[in-house]
Parts: C-alpha cells; structure tokens; sequence
C-alpha cells in the first residue's frame, strides 16, 4: 500500500486530467489508500471505475478487478488505453490460447487486471496471482454478489475464500443500488463486517420520471413513434420478451428508415452481442431494442431517453436501467409503458426463475442414483435439460446450492443420507423464500407505477430518506410534458464500415446510410 501523504487532487489532475472529483471518489479512495475494505453505492453515471482506476496510478502492487461482461472489461481497457495507460489488460475468453497464455505469463507488467468470476475458479490462474501483489481486489456490480440482488451470479459468491487465498488485499466492493438486504449479502459472503460503507443517494435529478397506462401494444408502438419522431436521441428501448426485441426493432426501422437500429438480447452470439454494444458506445447505432442482458456497466454519457416496453419486476432493476440515460447531467427522460397484461408476463418468470419442487426432488434422487453407480455428472446443457429438466439458470442455481452444502465437492456427488435430507428441506425452503420475495418486489414495483403523488418521492423512498428537486420537469405525476422536453439532439452522421459489420448491419436490423471505405 502507499505510504507516503500525497494529494489526491494533484493525481487526479496530472493522471486524469480531471480538476475535481465527484459525490463520493475521494473519500472512498482515501480509505483505500489507508487499507480499509470499503462497499462503495453510488449511483449510476457518477464514475465509479475512478475509485480503483486512480489507485492503479497511486499503489505499489496490482489492482484486480471483478467485473461481470466481456464487452464492459474490453470497453474499459479500450478507453484506459486510449488515455495513454497501457498497464490495463482484460482476461476473457474471447482470447485464443497462446494470447492469453502469454498475458498470464506477463501478468507482472500490468497494473489494473479485469477478469470474470468464472476465470478466477481456475486454480492455476489463482496460483499466478499469488506470483504478483494484489494491493487492491475490486468487485464491479457487486450486487451480483447477493441471493436476493436480481443479477445473482453464483460464481461471485465464490470470491470470499478466493480473496483470503490471495492474502488478503484490500477489498473495494462497489455497485449502484443496493437494498438492506443485498448490503449484508455482500458483507456476510465477502467476510467483511467491518467494511467501510460510503452510501450516496441513487437518485438522478436529471432524468423525468413518466408513466403512460396503455390498453393494448399498438397504443405503446404509437407512444414511442411519436417520442423517436419528435426526438431524435440516442434511445434504450427495454423489453422482458427476447422475441419482441427484434419484433419492434423491425417494426422501427419500417418506421424510420434513417434511424440506426439494433436489437440485442442474451440469446444472441457473443460476438454480435458485443459489436452491437461497441457500436452503440461508439454513436454508430441510435436505439437499442434490448432485455435486461443489455446495459450493466454501460458508459455511455449522451443517452438521453430510456424506454420500458415492459416494466422491471423490482425497482433495484428498474433504477439501475432508467440511471443509464443522461449520465453526462443533461435532461433525460424515463419513460414506461404500463399495461394490466404486462403484470403476467413477470409472475411467470419469478415462478420459473428456480427449478420447482418437483424437479428438485426429481433431481435429488437423480443424484442419488448417479452416486450409488459410480457416475459423474454431465457437463453439457443439452444433457443437463434433458435429465434434470432445468434450464441454465436453473441448474447453476442448483448446482450452487449443492456445492454450499457440500453434497457436490469438487465436482464429485456425496452421498450421506442425513446430509441428503438436510440439504434437500434447505434448498426447497431457500427457493420458496426467494419466490415470495421476488413476489413482494414485484408488488411493490405495481404500487408504485399505480401511484398517484409524485414518483419521484415514492420510488426512492425505500433506498433512502430524502431525494433530490429534479433539474428539469420531474414526472408525469407532476405535469411532465413531451412538449416542453428540448434535449440537445445530434446529427446523424454517416459511418465507416468493413465487411463484417455490413453483414452484422443486415443481420441485427441496423439502418441508416453508410459508406463504405
């Protein structure tokens, strides 16, 4: 760690650039410097990378960071880079063998490492890390961390016992919103008690908050017309139906043919999945037709409006997604298009998130078989549907919850009727606490689109006491008008583009006039 009192302003201008920090970054990096585990909550568009990239410059040893996207640890290596900080370096497996076998052989040179939880359950690669001083482990959208958090990754669970093998760095936990609840997730699985918490308010006094109720989706496909006719900015349009995604984007570009136009969702190929984002980031596509899969970590300052075809079932998801939009202060708009049918649509995923009793009893006694006879279990997800009957999600769920009570250890079944039984009531209990919760998330979140007093008061009431007067117009409960919404609004230039991208245009709907080199 530094040693050494030093002025952070004075680093922050001769690395950075920059002449001041922001609502909470000094302050978090002041305990990072002096050795203190901090949880850091700011929110959206406030420069949370800053808290560990500035102490890349400042500490001795290495700066690892957990991040959950390929494309968000490849965009943040791309801008530090293009910042003249060549000590950045994103793990990924977008990389061939020798390539990343010779940046792990290398590793010593690079100040600010990015990798995936899923990269740092390789043994090997922890055997590396220890070769090379962590002074500071970083966990990007640590939310992911929680059981309860509505982007649970199970693999970011698994990062308690790896910072302990790692000797113990420094840890900086940061993400954007983060109830009570998630709040002790992180502590309880990170080991932490005694982290420093920097807890800044979430909400964002430039976005306008508006509710429309519609009857049926010709009247939402009316709505966002005549907001795209009226205003052309760069848009993020969110939907929970993957099919609808591309449904509407074409629809759209039926409608303006002119406008850039692009859909994304998780069940596309990761190579498009990332160019769509790159291309969005890069002010090459205007309006993003998308799921939720789109958007963590997104650092784009100019998005100016942010559409929910369908509404997020919980208002952690629905804060994290509206906070992408006017990130550099100027007015933004949130808008959703609420509709009574909408409500089934998330009752049936809350229901199908985790596998049902029946197929956890099916599966436990699957697993007895399988180890009474001596047999692993497969690897595929082809045959994990087909034997088990649970989708990815709902097997890395289940997997999880096997290993943590040590039914699966290292990859092998073990069989202990007593533990079975414990473990089989444990899990069946677990999954119908988290279904009444995601069921009370998602009724809170219909009161709240059903209020009539200002939106802006009741959905941050529940993160915090007090919120911000609102810059510009401040919801539809409050008079908000489209008409008296005059975001600045930039030419659409045209673009360059080689081969690949002129078939990626053709296959993802992306319109517009292009030249060619």
């Amino acid at each position: 760690m530094t040693k050494q009192p030093i002025s952070l302003e004075a680093v922050l201008q001769q690395e950075m650039g920059l002449t001041s920090f922001r609502i909470g970054q000094k302050e978090i990096i002041s305990d990072i410097l002096r050795g203190q585990d901090v949880l850091g909550i700011l929110p959206t568009g406030s420069g949370k990378s800053l808290c560990y990239e500035l102490p890349a410059r400042i500490l001795q040893g290495k700066v690892l960071v957990v991040s959950p996207l390929i494309s968000l640890m490849m965009d943040q290596v791309k801008r530090l880079k293009a910042k003249q900080f060549k000590a950045a370096v994103a793990i990924n497996s977008f990389m061939d063998f020798p390539t990343r076998k010779a940046i792990i052989e290398r590793l010593d040179t690079y100040k600010l490492i990015f990798v995936s939880p899923e990269q740092l359950q390789s043994q090997s690669f922890i055997n590396r890390l220890l070769q090379i001083n962590i002074d500071l482990f970083v966990i990007d959208e640590a939310h992911c961390i929680s059981q309860w958090g509505h982007e649970f990754r199970p693999d970011y669970q698994r990062l308690g016992p790896i910072i302990t093998a790692l000797d113990n760095p420094v840890v900086l936990a940061l993400t954007a919103t983060a109830t009570n609840y998630v709040q002790r997730d992180i502590l309880t699985s990170l080991n932490r008690p005694d982290i420093q918490k920097h807890i800044y308010p979430m909400d964002r006094e430039n976005i306008a908050i508006s509710i429309q109720h519609v009857e049926k989706e010709d009247d939402k496909n009316q709505v966002i017309a005549s907001y795209l006719s009226a205003r052309p900015v760069p848009t993020l349009i969110y939907f929970t139906s993957r099919m609808m995604t591309e449904e509407v984007a074409s629809r759209l570009l039926n409608q303006f043919p002119h406008r850039r136009i692009a859909y994304y969702h998780g069940g596309m190929d990761q190579v498009d999945r990332i160019s769509i984002q790159q291309q969005f980031m890069n002010d090459q596509i205007d309006i993003v037709c998308c799921t939720s899969a789109f958007g963590m970590g997104i650092d784009k300052s100019n998005i100016r409006l942010v559409i929910h075809y369908h509404f997020p079932y919980q208002m952690e998801a629905y804060i994290q997604e509206a906070g992408r939009a006017g990130r550099d202060g100027q007015d933004s708009v949130s808008l959703i298009l609420y509709s009574k049918a909408d409500e089934i649509l998330p009752r049936r995923i809350i229901q199908q998130e985790l596998p049902s009793e029946q197929v956890v009893s099916a599966a436990f006694q699957i697993l007895k078989n399988y180890a009474e006879q001596g047999i692993s279990i497969p690897h595929s997800s082809e045959e994990i549907e087909t034997i088990f009957q649970m989708n990815e999600v709902q097997w890395r769920f289940f997997y999880y919850q096997l290993e943590k009570h040590d039914i699966i250890v290292n990859n092998a079944i073990l069989f202990h009727h007593e533990t079975w039984t414990d473990a089989y009531r444990q899990i069946q209990s677990f999954i119908q606490e988290r279904i009444q919760l995601k069921e009370n998330k998602l009724q809170s979140m219909l009161q709240w689109v059903n209020e009539t007093v200002c939106l802006r008061q009741t959905l941050y009431s529940v993160f915090q006491p007090t919120y911000k007067q609102p810059t510009g117009q401040c919801c539809s409960n409050c008079g908000f008008e489209l008409n008296k919404w005059n975001p600045s609004i930039n030419s659409i230039e045209k673009i360059f583009y080689d081969s690949w991208e002129e078939s990626l245009r053709s296959k993802l709907l992306i319109g517009a006039e292009y030249e060619t080199k």
